[in-house]
């Protein structure tokens, strides 16, 4: 396959595409992070990492950094999508700072706003913003982690004294890997099993001290140091038991659920499922900004990769007057260069994201009315919903696809990315848990497979296999693809398609959507087909879920990939520069056929595709990775990572410096 040349593009514009609406938000951060002790942190105590996060926090909170996503009112910007931005760049620095910032800003911070009212906001947000009260999210027991439904932790009012009694039954439900808890946390949020009047109201959250402004435990609270971990070192991550622990009645965090003096439980929802459903609801910043961040990471690490492949040399070619440059090594640009097209396609659905998360806080902000707890429009719901669905399939994907290329990067760099200096190493120990925390990826595949069967939340109150593999056999499921921004654009791209998929360019934009469409529509319609045994009158549900599982999770893979893809197509097509435009689509191109190469099975499988189209992707694969190999250094330069971020003697120029030396020796010698 021939591909015409693509022009160079002006690093700076492909920038400031990739900086997008919150470009000022990013170039602040850059200046500012700049400032910030190095994230090479390998060479650190736990207590010298602890104490040196601690004190960036403190530097962040000085700055301004989290008062832009809290309201204004009590001193901060209200900016949701400025928020998200500026956390999603702490990637780029010592993760433990970001986690324990998401810790305190992002969940625990988060969880006050969203879920209390204006006793609490009046109380508590400016001392959180400035730090002045360091705090927890105590969700996750240890017998509980994904269901936070089935919570073990007991809140149970008494009338008599009007404070609720908080207590861990048993060692499964201590709270645990709970950050902040071990050494700094005065406060935390602290979800249970709310107890009235001797009935169960469900999963609530309320506001706890634990330490006293010395830092001396509360009576009635036992705090465990989680200890060493495989990384994020600098974040004190503690187990957390609460023996009869009082606490006043206002401590709950009541905007869904209230409980007045004389023990009368009130909420604007009826439904304890839909209640606990929608509270978590208001929580997905959490989960989009783990996709930020682990973006980032990813960048880091394909920066330093990429750099060094660019000045490492190894092995005489015939016909050259020095080692070959490891990047002009076919094999070498495939470990690094779909990774850094799909880097390329998640920034941009990710950017996606966070504009629609932005625009629907406006929207809440201005004129969103409640009417028991719902939405006044059905459209509003929706989108919600889809919001809900497209964070945690993309905090999966983003989060999965950084496991796997840093390791990737590892590789690519040999013994040097072994070094702790270079900071792969780093990255990849404090990467590994975000496939697991905010939700672990498995299940939020599952949460995302659900969302696509229409009605479901109508339908059903509960989101367990058994709710879903029941709905499914009784409901007839509209399996209507859900649509995104440029639409207009992608269906004429579509429609122009050839019926004849073997004649169509491998690199015809419409075939690829096309081809990404159809199959999410299939994968759909036959995992519904399955769960549709449900209803047969000896059926197990959970037997019947389990046995289609495998299909459930391919059905939100492909889903998201398809978003992805679709928000990759309408970034290019508002590029205004036309040259970083080309670049873009030859970087698309590499990102979706790799993609379709790695589902190549299934293609074939059902007959999607041809023996020999199949080889023509892996060609086209091939000729795509050499197609941008001269470009490949723009393309990690535009994400306009300091130096001193970067922070890997190997992707500096110190590095090209000793190859250039080493190189004049050997040809001296010769």
């Amino acid at each position: 396959m021939d591909i015409p040349a693509t022009p160079a593009a002006s690093v700076d514009r492909l920038t400031e595409l990739l900086d997008g609406r919150w470009g000022h938000v990013r170039r602040q951060a850059r200046q500012r992070m700049s400032e910030l002790p190095s994230p090479a942190t390998h060479d650190l105590s736990t207590e010298e990492h602890r104490a040196q996060v601690f004190g960036e926090l403190k530097l962040l909170a000085e700055a301004g950094y989290p008062r832009v996503g809290f309201p204004k009112r009590y001193g901060g910007d209200g900016d949701t999508g400025g928020s998200l931005t500026s956390f999603e760049m702490l990637g780029f620095g010592d993760l433990s700072v970001m986690v324990k910032a998401g810790v305190q800003w992002g969940l625990f911070g988060g969880a006050v706003e969203a879920l209390g009212t204006e006793r609490h906001h009046d109380a508590h947000l400016r001392a959180i913003m400035e730090l002045d009260t360091p705090g927890c999210f105590a969700m996750t027991e240890t017998g509980h982690g994904s269901d936070v439904q089935s919570l073990r932790t007991t809140a149970t009012y008494d009338q008599a004294t009007g404070q609720f009694e908080l207590h861990t039954p048993h060692d499964g439900a201590r709270k645990d890997y709970i950050g902040n808890a071990a050494r700094d946390g005065r406060m935390a949020v602290v979800f249970a099993q709310l107890v009235v009047g001797g009935r169960s109201r469900g999963v609530h959250a309320l506001l706890v001290r634990i330490r006293d402004d010395g830092g001396n435990l509360v009576a009635g609270v036992r705090i465990e140091d989680c200890g060493r971990k495989a990384g994020l070192n600098g974040v004190d991550n503690g187990r957390i038991w609460f023996d009869h622990l009082r606490v006043p009645r206002e401590s709950l965090l009541n905007r869904y659920g209230d409980v007045t003096e004389d023990g009368t439980y009130t909420s604007p929802i009826d439904s304890d499922g839909r209640r606990f459903f929608t509270m978590l609801g208001t929580l997905i910043r959490g989960r989009i900004s783990v996709a930020g961040a682990a973006g980032s990471a990813t960048k880091s690490a394909l920066t330093i990769a990429v750099r060094y492949g660019l000045v490492r040399r190894q092995f005489d070619a015939p016909g050259r007057d020095r080692e070959v440059v490891v990047l002009d090594y076919l094999a070498h640009q495939r470990k690094l260069l779909p990774a850094l097209a799909t880097s390329y396609a998640l920034h941009f659905a990710q950017e996606e994201l966070v504009t629609t998360l932005h625009e629907l806080s406006e929207a809440n902000d201005a004129a969103v009315e409640y009417t028991d707890g719902e939405q006044n429009t059905e459209a509003h719901e929706h989108r919600q919903r889809e919001l809900e669905s497209r964070a945690a399939g993309l905090k999966a994907a983003t989060t999965w696809h950084a496991t796997r290329t840093i390791q990737a990067c590892r590789e690519a760099c040999g013994g040097a990315g072994y070094l702790a200096e270079n900071r792969l190493p780093q990255l990849k120990a404090d990467t590994d848990v975000f496939t697991t925390f905010e939700g672990d990826n498995t299940v939020l595949q599952q949460l995302v497979a659900k969302g696509l069967l229409t009605g479901y939340r109508q339908h059903v109150g509960e989101l367990g296999s058994v709710g879903m593999a029941r709905f499914v056999a009784d409901q007839v499921v509209d399996t209507v693809i859900e649509r995104t921004a440029a639409r207009s654009l992608i269906d004429k791209l579509v429609n122009a398609v050839t019926p004849n998929d073997d004649e169509t360019d491998l690199l015809d934009r419409g075939w690829h959507l096309k081809l990404f469409e159809d199959r999410e529509k299939h994968v759909l319609d036959t995992a519904v087909r399955r769960l549709r045994k449900a209803g047969d009158a000896d059926a197990d549900p959970f037997q019947v879920f389990n046995n289609a599982q495998d299909h459930v999770l391919r059905a939100a893979r492909v889903h998201i990939e398809r978003v992805v893809l679709e928000a990759f197509v309408a970034a290019i097509d508002r590029c205004a520069d036309e040259a970083v435009a080309a670049l873009l689509s030859r970087v698309c191109d590499l990102h979706v056929l790799s993609q379709i190469e790695a589902d190549l099975d299934w293609f074939l499988g059902h007959g999607r595709m041809t023996a020999a189209r199949a080889k023509a992707v892996t060609g086209a694969v091939n000729t795509l990775c050499q197609h941008l190999r001269p470009h490949v250094a723009d393309l990690v330069d535009a994400f306009a990572i300091p130096d001193s971020l970067v922070a890997a003697p190997i992707a500096t120029g110190a590095e090209a410096d000793r190859q250039a030396a080493q190189h004049a020796h050997d040809a001296a010698r010769a």
